[in-house]
């Protein structure tokens, strides 16, 4: 492993889901709170903050389908809140409980479903995911980048951002190249390291010296 890399990973390396306390298992609770980080993620709005307001969504009881469906719409405002998501909480609250119903309704909330009706095909997955209110290309490439942890056949997952923090730091950005950076387990924290490294051009530097 190149000394870059090894260094990437050490200090940038934690994955989004990790910092949002889910532990990614290819189990429906867990592949729900993904898929709801990956929703807040795709707003203009800071990635901790996101994260903050996962948290405080899963705490209140919205870590899975129907958990998110039982909570009202003023708890999940609520909830947003205490997580600082402050200026979309009112829009967002409302794409959640959209979004839980959706996944009740057409997978009987676990998203595993969602992997057998596309067939294992990540054009086809992309689409279904795109379905839910309030996931477009971001948050696919967002709960892909993760979600490749857990799922071999979405790797290597390496959008636009994460190839920009490559650039960055010299690696290559041709997707077959760079996964062979990492050991397939670790294609999802090399993923993450790599977009804060995309956002943040002083840890791109810091890296290199």
């Amino acid at each position: 492993m190149d000394t870059v890399v090894k260094k990437l990973l050490h200090e940038a390396g934690q994955t989004f889901s990790e910092e949002s306390d889910i532990t990614l298992k290819d189990q429906p609770g867990a592949l729900f709170r993904l898929l709801v980080l990956a929703n807040l993620l795709s707003t203009r709005i800071a990635s901790d903050i996101a994260m903050a307001a996962a948290r405080e969504l899963f705490a209140a009881g919205g870590g899975t389908a129907r958990g998110m469906s039982k909570l009202t719409w003023q708890q999940r405002v609520d909830a947003l809140g205490r997580g600082h998501y402050v200026r979309y909480d009112e829009s967002t609250a409302t794409r959640l409980g959209e979004m839980a119903d959706l996944v009740q309704e057409k997978y009987n909330g676990d998203l595993r479903r969602l992997a057998i009706e596309s067939n294992r095909d990540k054009d086809r997955a992309a689409e279904l995911i795109k379905e839910f209110p309030g996931i477009g290309p971001t948050g696919v490439d967002i709960f892909f980048r993760e979600a490749q942890a857990i799922w071999p056949w979405l790797r290597p997952h390496f959008d636009d951002l994460v190839l920009k923090g490559a650039e960055r730091l010299d690696l290559p950005t041709k997707p077959d190249k760079l996964a062979d950076e990492v050991q397939p387990k670790d294609l999802a924290r090399l993923s993450s390291a790599l977009v804060r490294v995309a956002r943040d051009k002083k840890l791109a530097d810091s890296l290199k010296d």
